[in-house]
């Protein structure tokens, strides 16, 4: 008996993407920085929050690239200007992804008290109804 992988199920037409799809959110990093939250902020909308204390909204950036919500962030180098007795904040650069699923775009971000917000909206289709013709042939 072969096992089918579950793209391949054949009452799933046309989610042969799907194991793909799993295998790149597996890849998006594991790594705990920076720290956040996904929260359930109505009916069909959702909200990330990453804590991303001492940067700007100019060292962040977030893209959206093949159904992925990338966010970025890099400090400026401040140089010989500071010198730290001790340096107990992270300053580092980061990269965290999360995959989207079809139908779910960005409503908004913002900045607040050192959290970034980002405002997801899962878009309601209309409900369609196709009568399909059966042609003799």
């Amino acid at each position: 008996m072969t096992k089918l992988s579950f793209g391949a199920h054949p009452y799933l037409l046309g989610f042969d993407q799907l194991e793909r799809l799993v295998e790149r959110t597996v890849k998006t990093g594991s790594d705990g920085y920076p720290p956040y939250n996904i929260e359930q902020s109505g009916a069909d909308a959702f909200r990330i929050t990453l804590a991303v204390a001492g940067f700007s909204d100019a060292d962040l950036s977030i893209t959206m690239e093949d159904r992925a919500l990338v966010i970025r962030g890099r400090q400026a180098d401040e140089g010989a200007e500071r010198l730290f007795l001790h340096r107990g904040i992270a300053a580092r650069a980061f990269q965290r992804s999360f995959v989207l699923a079809e139908g779910v775009e960005v409503a908004g971000a913002g900045l607040e008290n050192g959290l970034l917000h980002i405002d997801l909206k899962r878009a309601q289709p209309d409900p369609v109804v196709q009568t399909i013709p059966i042609h003799r042939r």
